[in-house]
């Protein structure tokens, strides 16, 4: 049997009318042993683009892992074989992010060089300011936490796969709307969805669960006044009240931006600071998987 792994970073090129059909196109562009990745493309038509590229609406990358239905340990999954320049160029990328993904894996937390610490000063300075001194805060700064969201529900039966197991695409789902509540609030107007980083699943998540989700704006990039980024985190657990057990099944990374018309009216995006070190770390975190070309220019 097939179970969804992970799913890549997912993005939104243009938007999605509610009045043109679409058409979704779906590939094996990589295989491993017992793994492979599916590059799912979504295309809206446009009758008056020249340019098929034009009507590419979204881009996601799916990996699956092949599992012995009765060990439920990997089973080796047939080979394919490149042949287009376009194939070949899919295939690397697809081995690309799955070497980077094992080096990961593989990474020890490294003690922080002087460099990091700089960083982590920087980035908790206003929000140290924030908790000492509130009154002296700068007034366009809010803390991360007080952009917190919290939802909460019992899985139910309609919401499960063919293996029993809540599909993974209903919790994506939750996220994605829990999130844009959270921009919503934030920011005061209603936000535009860009795209969603990796997504592994860590835990399975069955019927009669309860799941929580927690989200909260992790910070913002807003060196673009006319097009300001929302970074928003969502953290969901299992919770089991009986055994007092509460474990991360998925952790989802969304970035949202506002409206053209709303900035035009004067909308104005917070920057959001940290105020412990911990949430600090998460930060910085999300910002080199962001820009992972900077983080090798630092290396």
């Amino acid at each position: 049997m097939l179970v969804t792994a992970s799913v890549d970073r997912m993005l939104l090129k243009k938007s999605i009318r509610v009045d043109t059909d679409l058409k979704i196109v779906g590939a094996v562009t990589w295989v491993g042993r017992s793994s492979m990745e599916i590059r799912l493309e979504v295309i809206q038509p446009i009758e008056e683009a020249s340019d098929s590229s034009n009507s590419l609406a979204l881009t996601a990358n799916f990996t699956f892992v092949a599992r012995d239905s009765k060990t439920g340990k990997s089973a080796p999954i047939n080979q394919i074989s490149p042949e287009t320049d376009q194939e070949k160029l899919l295939w690397k990328e697809a081995d690309d992010r799955n070497q980077m993904r094992k080096k990961k894996r593989g990474e020890s937390k490294k003690d922080m060089d002087d460099k990091e610490a700089g960083r982590l000063k920087a980035l908790l300075a206003e929000g140290r300011v924030f908790c000492d001194m509130p009154a002296l805060a700068d007034r366009d700064s809010i803390l991360i936490r007080n952009t917190r969201l919290e939802s909460s529900f019992i899985c139910q039966p309609q919401q499960r796969n063919i293996h029993g197991r809540i599909f993974g695409g209903f919790l994506m789902r939750k996220a994605l709307e829990l999130a844009f509540s959270t921009t919503y609030a934030f920011a005061g107007a209603a936000p535009l969805f860009l795209g969603v980083d990796h997504v592994d699943f860590l835990k399975p998540v069955d019927v009669g669960n309860f799941l929580r989700l927690k989200s909260c704006v992790l910070y913002t990039e807003l060196e673009n006044p006319t097009r300001p980024l929302m970074n928003v985190e969502v953290v969901a657990h299992v919770t089991s009240p009986e055994i007092r057990s509460s474990e991360v099944s998925n952790t989802f990374y969304f970035t949202f931006t506002a409206r053209p018309e709303a900035m035009k009216n004067g909308l104005k995006i917070r920057n959001v600071v940290p105020a412990t070190e911990e949430e600090a770390r998460r930060v910085l975190e999300r910002m080199d998987a962001e820009n992972p070309e900077l983080v090798q220019n630092r290396d």
